[in-house]
This record gives C-alpha cells, structure tokens and sequence, in this order.
C-alpha cells in the first residue's frame, strides 16, 4: 500500500497487519520503515513515480491499496497536486497492471463527485471544480480508470468524504479544535459531509473484498452543516459560545483580501477563495450505497465526535476545560498518534 504513514493509510495499514496476511508498504525515509517494521510491515523505498521500485515492490502482491496524495487548498504552487495526485497514481496503477496484481484499491475522493455522481457512483456532468484538489483528485481518479480500461486491471473506487476521529489534527479538524479552545471567531456555514476513520478504513477493506471493478463507492456516515456540527460539539462539551458565520460575500472579499497580503509576503495563504467555495458550494453526500453493496455499518457522528474530543483531551490538544462532556468509547487504552 501506499500512503501508509498518513492519517487515514496509517489506520488502513494498521487494520491489514497481522497474522495471516503479508503487507508491504511505500516508504521515503528510516523512520517510516522503522514504523513499518515495528507493525510488521515489509517497508519498501521509493516514490510513486519510481516505476521500477513500484513495481518491485507489487510483485506477487494480490490486492493494492493507493492511499498517498496530497491534499492541500491555497497553495501558491498547485503543481505537486497534479505530479503526486494525478501522474503519480497513473504511474502507480500502471505498475500494479505490470507486476500483475488482481485488484488495486484506488483512494479518491467524495470531491470528485457531483449530486448526480454522488448517488448513482457513476461519473456526472462535467464538474465545476471548486478546488484545485478536487480537479486533481477527478484528474487522477480518471487517469487510474483509463488504466484499467486500457490493461484489464480491476480498480475498485471509494471516495471518502471528510475523515474525522481520533489522530487527525489537520483541515476541518482544526475548526474543530478551535472551536473547543474558543478560539475559532468566525466561520463560513456550509455543508459538513463526515466519515470515521475506523468506518473509512473498514470501507477499504471491503472494497477489496466484495467492490465491483470500475464502480465508485461514496463513504459518507453523517451529511450536515459546520453549523450544526459545531452545535453538537456544544452539545455534547458545554460549551455556550459560538463562532460568527460570515455571509459568503463577506467570506470571499475576506479571503481575497488575504490572498493579497500572502503573496505579498511570499508565503502560502492560510484563508482563501477555494477554501470559502468548497465550504459554501459543497455538496451533501449520500453514502448509502457502500452500506448497501459493501455491507458497511456506519458509526453514529454523534460517537465519533465523542471519541475525537475524548483523544483530543489525551493528547493535551485542548486548553480550556469542558464542563459538560462526561467522555465516551473514545478513551480506547491504544490512542492513535498525529499523523505526519
């Protein structure tokens, strides 16, 4: 597998290693391979546009999970989306049909879905793209498919919306932290698509098991708003206080505003107009069908914020107290580590 020492590859790797099964993962540096080693995992050296340690590194492997990417918003420089996201998954995929491996199990992305997509699993009308993530992510999700198409390899699809739980501290995770540490004044409302990273790496496994090649699976537990999430995290902590919810106007002039001031400055932007429409122009999601087809029993969202908030807490992530949360399953004796 790939992608094996991030947020969501480190629960999927963690899940395969054990008795009975021989995992193999892509590593860049010593501390990854040792972190393999430790789980049992055979660490392999390379990049994903190293053809040649890809494809040794597949060879006699039967299933192939893709997890790497990046997934990134203002970057003032959207080329590595496109050279890992896109050229480096062609370039894995091709290596998967070439070393002969049954089935590759390709990480893409609820971004890359429409409504019409969203449902159905097929691919919709031309995409408006409100990110270049997601246009990286479509691009690359194709770019797999053709390879499939054009080499025999089954590639079965999901496309996770946002994964959330214990170990993950960046992206809507840091709203979620802010919030809690009532630092987060405002925000911009818009649709909150949510899935647990134990549901998401269960999804993978059975995508591998039961998924049809060429099919798409959308895994997605709970379609809400950041609003009405933030309001359970009140719920469910205590706390009163909320943030400002900028109308999408005001949103994008505030974004463009510090788009400027960074380029100015050269550096990366931490707020701007791609982040604000994929917040407001967002789709709701619908992941019923990965529980219908894959057998996929998706965990309450009300349990897996009472299991993040409870990691949180273990891990000194938090800095005022909560007077109303009373914990949860959360507090497993193994918490997983930040990712990174």
């Amino acid at each position: 597998m790939t992608g094996a020492t991030g947020f969501l590859g480190g629960a999927l790797v963690e899940s395969l290693a054990g008795p009975g099964r021989s995992v193999r993962a892509l590593v860049r540096s010593d501390t990854a391979a040792a972190r393999m080693v430790a789980l049992g995992v055979e660490p392999v050296f390379g990049d994903l546009l190293d053809r040649s340690a890809l494809e040794a590194g597949l060879a006699g492997c039967d299933v192939a999970y893709h997890v790497a990417g990046v997934n990134a918003f203002c970057l003032p420089d959207p080329r590595p989306l496109f050279q890992v996201n896109v050229a480096g998954s062609r370039s894995l995929a091709l290596a998967a049909a070439a070393a002969g491996v049954e089935r590759l199990v390709y990480t893409s992305s609820a971004a890359t879905m429409d409504v019409q997509s969203a449902a159905t699993g097929r691919p919709g009308v031309e995409p408006r793209f409100l990110s270049r993530y997601a246009q990286s992510k479509t691009e690359a999700e194709r770019a797999v498919l053709e390879v499939a198409d054009q080499t025999g390899l089954a590639v079965v699809c999901v496309n996770p919306a946002s994964v959330q739980g214990p170990g993950r501290t960046s992206g809507t995770a840091r709203l979620l932290i802010g919030y809690l540490n009532g630092t987060l004044r405002v925000a911009v409302d818009g649709p909150l698509n949510v899935i647990d990273i134990a549901d998401c790496t269960r999804g993978h496994i059975l995508a591998a098991e039961r998924g049809v090649p060429g099919e798409r699976y959308l895994l997605c537990g709970a379609s809400t708003t950041l609003r009405a999430g933030l309001q359970l995290l009140g719920r469910l902590t205590g706390i009163e206080d909320a943030p400002r919810f900028l109308p999408p106007g005001v949103a994008f002039a505030a974004a463009a505003g510090v788009e400027v001031v960074a380029r100015a400055r050269r550096r990366r932007s931490s707020f701007c107009r791609e982040m604000v429409r994929t917040l407001i122009e967002g789709h709701a999601y619908d992941g019923s069908r990965a529980a219908r087809d894959l057998g996929l029993v998706y965990t309450p969202v009300e349990t897996t914020m009472r299991r993040t908030i409870a990691w949180y807490i273990a891990r000194g992530l938090l800095t005022r107290p909560l007077p109303g949360f009373t914990g949860g399953p959360a507090e497993d004796p193994e918490l997983p580590r930040p990712a990174g």
